[in-house]
């Protein structure tokens, strides 16, 4: 099983549902109850999906990602990988969701601080949001009279990011740790070498 998370929880509170389905499904696979089923946490930071164009949300103006934004397909493909490689407890998607989940683990009441801070204004556009637009919190906003399908992107295209070198070294953690301890072994072994000739 696989469930995702935002780093920050967007204007409709839908992280707080994924939140909630985190802690219900981590419980039923606990490694002690001989269960086979496998809980893989993926997080994710902002994803260029239509959801900021239909969000019941009370903000003066329209709902935006947290910067910087991802395309849909970046988090596809940690989430596929995921659910083909369970045994990892978690996978973190965009240098922004691990510095996110780093300072809240190093000093989480100023993460706190710093969201409280930027948070509001770093969840809208400078544009004034249109209280006619249709929302789907009662049904959905994507599948009006002509069964229009809004698909997976949303409006900020322009400024998504297409892949996350940040997502693919977390999926191929060994081959970076490979390179990382052969780089540490040459950098002390150039050291060496040149602090015998000087």
């Amino acid at each position: 099983m696989v469930v995702s998370h935002a780093k920050v929880p967007s204007p409709s509170g839908a992280s707080v549902g994924r939140v909630y389905a985190a802690d219900c499904t981590a419980s039923t696979a606990h490694p002690s109850s001989g269960s086979k089923v496998r809980t893989t946490m993926v997080q994710l930071p902002a994803v260029n999906t239509p959801q900021f164009d239909w969000v019941l949300d009370r903000l003066p103006r329209r709902a935006r990602p947290v910067a910087p934004i991802y395309q849909p397909k970046v988090a596809a493909r940690a989430i596929v990988h995921a659910a083909d490689h369970p045994r990892r407890r978690e996978y973190w998607v965009g240098s922004s969701t691990a510095a996110t989940l780093m300072a809240n683990a190093v000093a989480p009441g100023l993460l706190d601080r710093y969201l409280a801070r930027t948070g509001f204004d770093s969840q809208q556009s400078t544009e004034e949001r249109d209280p006619s637009t249709p929302v789907n919190l009662w049904a959905p906003a994507d599948n009006g009279p002509e069964g229009h399908d809004s698909g997976a992107h949303g409006r900020f295209d322009a400024q998504a990011h297409e892949r996350s070198p940040q997502a693919c070294a977390s999926r191929h953690h060994t081959v970076v740790g490979a390179a990382a301890v052969a780089t540490a072994v040459a950098a002390v072994a150039v050291a060496r070498i040149t602090g015998r000739r000087g």
